[in-house]
Parts: structure tokens; sequence; C-alpha cells
């Protein structure tokens, strides 16, 4: 049955592991919350100190999404935003005692777990949405995002890497429910190259990184005994910018066209179309038409001009 109600967890879920880039463990608990509250971390450690999940926080944006107030920081926020986004959690609080959230294996899979672990309970309060009524664009040099207006969520994402594994990649899909998030795209792992391994360790990074949670990519090869998926890659940046773009507090109904993105750039965008309010409309969901799925051709989006 189609509902067009709030969403939190059905009861208190947990797990533990390591931060990517501090390398240290940290035990994380999914908690339900109620309706309009949002998605709230808080610092066990801290007090339960509390970092609400918006982009008027985010902060440290080069490898990473993070958070922070008053000097409290919550560290690589993305892949557990996007899962909330893909799974349609509205309202939960996110409890951790220390301050990154755990890598888990590199993807969105083990919070997909824990959430159907945990159940899905519906408030009274109607869900809204942020519908896109103009589109809104981001740019720093060939490294650019916008958001048009669409029937439904929609993600076209293009990457290009010099190097042979990887290359070109672009993928569009429809972000339409549950189960497309869960069988698209929160399997697929975060990537780095081996020759950046040092370099990033050098400036306090990727401490916690490796085989187990990261595909890691030599001159030639993957060294991982497999990919998930052909296009994992750009699978994965597109749980990238879900994640980010899920600061601006609700699930979009637009079209997001990324190109060689990252997280810099998603806060660009979701920071423009805040201070950008005749460019969207908060709106109940139950007040739009039912969405379509993805038409073909749609991702020609893509080729967007690269000035503003």
């Amino acid at each position: 049955m189609v509902t067009f109600k709030q969403k939190t967890i059905g009861t208190q879920v947990s797990c533990s592991g390591i931060g990517l880039h501090s390398g240290k463990k940290v035990q994380l608990s999914l908690t339900p919350a109620p309706d309009n509250t949002g998605i709230v971390f808080r610092r066990v450690d801290l007090n339960y100190y509390p970092i609400k999940a918006d982009i008027k926080y985010a902060s440290r944006l080069s490898y990473a999404t993070n958070l922070s107030r008053n000097g409290v920081s919550i560290a690589t926020t993305e892949h557990l935003l996007g899962t909330l986004i893909g799974l349609g959690i509205d309202n939960l609080y996110v409890d951790i005692d220390a301050e990154e959230v755990p890598i888990m294996d590199g993807s969105a899979s083990a919070f997909v777990y824990l959430i159907n672990e945990a159940g899905v309970r519906h408030g009274d309060a109607e869900k809204k949405v942020l519908n896109i009524v103009k589109p809104v664009h981001f740019a720093t040099g060939d490294r650019r995002v916008s958001v048009y207006p669409s029937e439904n969520y929609q993600i076209t994402y293009s990457i290009e890497f010099d190097h042979a594994v990887v290359g070109s990649q672009k993928k569009t899909i429809g972000i339409d429910d549950a189960d497309t998030f869960e069988n698209e795209i929160s399997g697929a792992r975060t990537f780095g190259f081996l020759k950046d391994v040092e370099m990033l360790r050098k400036n306090g990074l990727a401490l916690g990184g490796s085989l187990d949670n990261a595909i890691v990519i030599d001159t030639d090869r993957v060294l991982n005994s497999h990919l998930r998926f052909k296009d994992e890659f750009v699978r994965h940046k597109i749980l990238d910018v879900m994640g980010d773009m899920g600061l601006l507090g609700f699930t979009l109904r637009g079209h997001v066209v990324a190109h060689r993105a990252g997280h810099e750039i998603h806060a660009g965008l979701a920071k423009k179309l805040r201070e950008n309010q005749s460019a969207f409309e908060i709106v109940p969901l139950s007040s739009l038409a039912k969405p379509s799925a993805v038409h073909e051709g749609q991702e020609e989006l893509a080729e967007v001009p690269s000035t503003y």
C-alpha cells in the first residue's frame, strides 16, 4: 500500500566498524525519532551532542562529507545519508561514540541491512519533498553539477579518469523506490588509487582504508578479487551525491546531472539551491503526481553547457 507519511525505523539497531580516514573503532546505533525530527547525529562520547544533517554544517569536503558545529564534528556521512534517502527514512537519530561514521565494506550495503533488520515505522505527519521548479547549476572548471525539474528523483552521473580500469563511465537512474536503491546503488563501493595512498596517509587520511572497505586500483588492474558491477565506480558516485544532496533535509523531486563532480561540487550545488528559494518548493509528497519511470534519452541532459 502506498503511503505518504513520514518514516523512521521500527527499533534501535547497532553496528561497529572503523573510520575510513581516522582508522579508529566506532560504535554506531540507529534510533527511531519522532515526526519532523529529520536526521540528527549525536556524539555519544560528548554527552549526545547533536548535529543535524544539514548543508549549513558541511565542512572539510575534499575526500568525504563532514559536518561541524561549534567545534564538534561528524565525518564521512555520505554513505549513511545516501542510504536514508534511498530507503525513504525521514527521521532518525544516528548515535556514534567517535568522530567518524564507520566505513563498513565501503558501500551502503551494511546500512541497508541494518535498516531492513530494524523495519520501518510510519508516523502521522505527511512526508514532504523538495520539488525543483527551476534549474540550478554549480561548477568549478570542468567539474559541474546541475539540478532540473523532473517528475521523479533521477540522477545522471558521468566520470572521466585517465586510467584504463576506470576510464569514462556514465549512468542515469531513477531513485523511485527502496528496491532500486538496494539493488542498483547500495552495493557500489568507494574506490581509490594505490599511488595516492602514501600522500593521503601523510595527511591523516585513509588510515583505515584496506581491500576490505574500498576498491583499490593499481596502474593497470583492480587489486580486489572482483567488481560488483561493471560500472561500480560511477554507481558509487551516485551514492555519494544522494548523500550530499540529502543535507538539504528532504528527498529531491528533480534530475541531478553531474560531471566529474565530487563532495565539494555536490555541496556547492546544495548550498546554492538552499539560497535560491525560487528554484524549489517544499510540498507534501501526496500533492505530486505518481513518479514516472526514467525515459529513454533523458541521460542526454548530462550534455549541459560548462558555462553558466
